[in-house]
């Protein structure tokens, strides 16, 4: 094999992988997990991080 084909198969493999990552990112089923993900940072914690911080060094 010489360099252009390989680099030729690299090309469409990756072109082929990409698209199945936007293609399941997209898909209808994960709409529901990928909502609840952006919302993680927008929710109230328990305690804040310090005062677990502290806990643990005492």
């Amino acid at each position: 094999m010489d360099f252009t084909l390989m680099s030729s198969v690299w090309t469409v493999v990756s072109l082929v992988i990409f698209v199945s990552i936007v293609l399941w990112a997209w898909s209808g089923k994960r709409h529901d997990d990928f909502e609840a993900a952006a919302r993680v940072p927008l929710e109230d914690d328990v305690e804040p991080v310090s005062q677990n911080r502290r806990q643990a060094d005492h």
